[in-house]
């Protein structure tokens, strides 16, 4: 459609929420005959991530899925958790693959169009305005996924920073075995630090290979790539390797209250939603469920954000964070405790937000302990 200055929905951020969002709309046709607008000042063009997910049976985005595994590996230094994975799988997509292929769908659509401009400011009224570097438009209701300026001041929350720099690496000999992925590798550390390697093998030659801290502060970029090479050389015992593609990134863990910056008129979404789950750092699928229930709120005449959040699982992230956050050089013990003693039908449920009372006591047993004690009185 032409670009107008007036949409029934305008959607600020070209992101994984942003264009999970358009595309549901787009499915459904009770939104058939509205504007809808998506703002960002990127045009989205480069694989700037790799997006991973599990899932049972089939899924929204299997056309674009570039590898899926059926089996996990966790490392401690001292342990190896082999973990079947069925009824789940484990995908991984390409972002630039999900970005073309929601845009494509979208291109098609009459109500949709793109605007490549930043968004300076949005005025929270009845009919909010959007501000650009450009121009100035109008919605019914604006979904922003900008994060809150509060987020940066963010004195009393818990919060850590998933932060992470990965290589996709090609071998001169088949070096990986492509039938199972490594979640957690905990067996190179850096300090007390919690941190860990993660491997994702797309064929015998060629793999994602990715340090991750969940920590307080970021650290150095050389850094990483020190733990990277040590790792490529002393675990994987591979000497020559060819470097395609690198990736970086940094995901808040925290129990900030961004769900409280949504107004009636203006939702906020994504990270700046409090879609990102505050003790993994965990977003797509939670993406994805938070992106259904907007659509039913919607079709419903309630507010998008109305009960999309579970108040217990909230509480438990906190707990979780908690216990990193005051004694991070736990995080191997925590995350082997977790895999070990507990079927992977259920962790998975867990992270999902799908689990029943008795099974939530019984992750709690598993990682019963001192901390966790402490943990839970102080968040109460």
């Amino acid at each position: 459609m032409d670009k107008s200055t007036k949409y029934d929905y305008i959607i600020i951020g070209t992101g994984i929420a942003g264009l999970q969002l358009a595309y549901e709309l787009s499915k459904h046709s009770f939104f058939d005959k509205k504007s809808i607008a998506l703002i960002d000042k990127s045009k989205k063009t480069t694989n700037d991530k790799t997006l991973s997910f599990w899932e049972k049976g089939q899924g929204n985005w299997d056309s674009i899925v570039t590898k899926s595994w059926d089996e996990a590996l966790v490392y401690a230094h001292n342990k190896k958790h082999s973990l079947k994975l069925l009824p789940y799988t484990y995908k991984t997509i390409n972002a630039l693959d999900f970005y073309n292929k929601i845009k494509s769908e979208l291109s098609k659509l009459a109500n949709f169009c793109f605007i490549n401009e930043e968004v300076i400011s949005v005025k929270d009224i009845n009919n909010p305005k959007i501000k650009t570097n450009k121009n100035l438009y109008e919605a019914k209701h604006v979904f922003d996924s900008r994060i809150p300026k509060d987020f940066f001041c963010r004195n009393k929350f818990i919060t850590l920073i998933q932060h992470f720099k990965g290589w996709v690496i090609k071998t001169d000999s088949p070096s990986f075995a492509i039938n199972k992925f490594t979640m957690m590798d905990f067996r190179l550390k850096d300090g007390n630090q919690t941190c860990f390697m993660y491997i994702l093998p797309f064929s015998k030659n060629k793999a994602l290979i990715e340090f991750t801290y969940f920590t307080k502060k970021i650290v150095n970029d050389k850094t990483y790539e020190i733990y990277l090479k040590e790792y490529i050389s002393n675990k994987l015992k591979i000497k020559n390797y060819k470097i395609l593609e690198t990736e970086n990134g940094s995901i808040p863990m925290t129990n900030f209250h961004f769900e409280k910056y949504s107004k009636k008129n203006i939702t906020k979404i994504g990270t700046a939603g409090g879609w990102v789950k505050g003790s993994t750092g965990y977003s797509f699928k939670h993406t994805e469920k938070k992106v259904l229930s907007i659509i039913n709120n919607l079709k419903n005449n309630l507010e998008p954000s109305y009960k999309i959040f579970q108040k217990k699982h909230k509480f438990y992230d906190k707990v979780f964070l908690k216990v990193l956050h005051d004694e991070n050089h736990k995080g191997e013990w925590i995350f082997s405790q977790f895999y070990s003693k507990n079927p992977l039908e259920r962790i998975f449920k867990f992270l999902d937000e799908e689990t029943s009372f008795t099974e939530e006591l019984k992750i709690m047993k598993s990682l019963f302990s001192f901390s966790f004690i402490k943990a839970f009185f102080k968040t109460l």
